[in-house]
């Protein structure tokens, strides 16, 4: 069962806009590190989940059966 959730479920251009996201989160991050600290590292996990998901191709909202533009 949890093998056909992990299986990669979006394409090239999914991926891209995923690496794109987490780069943005990163950006955020940076921005509010100074005034809420808790909230940067939130969007550092978030960052890294986001990375994870471009590099294998996986959605979790697609593997939750969301359906999502790309």
């Amino acid at each position: 069962m949890l093998k056909y959730f992990f299986k990669p479920n979006i394409g090239r251009i999914g991926r891209i806009v995923r690496a794109v996201w987490g780069i943005i989160l990163l950006v955020a991050a940076w921005f509010t590190a100074d005034w809420k600290p808790w909230l940067a590292w939130m969007l550092v996990t978030l960052a890294v989940f986001t990375f994870i998901e471009a590099m294998r191709g996986w959605c979790i909202m697609r593997a939750c059966g969301v359906k999502t533009k790309w």
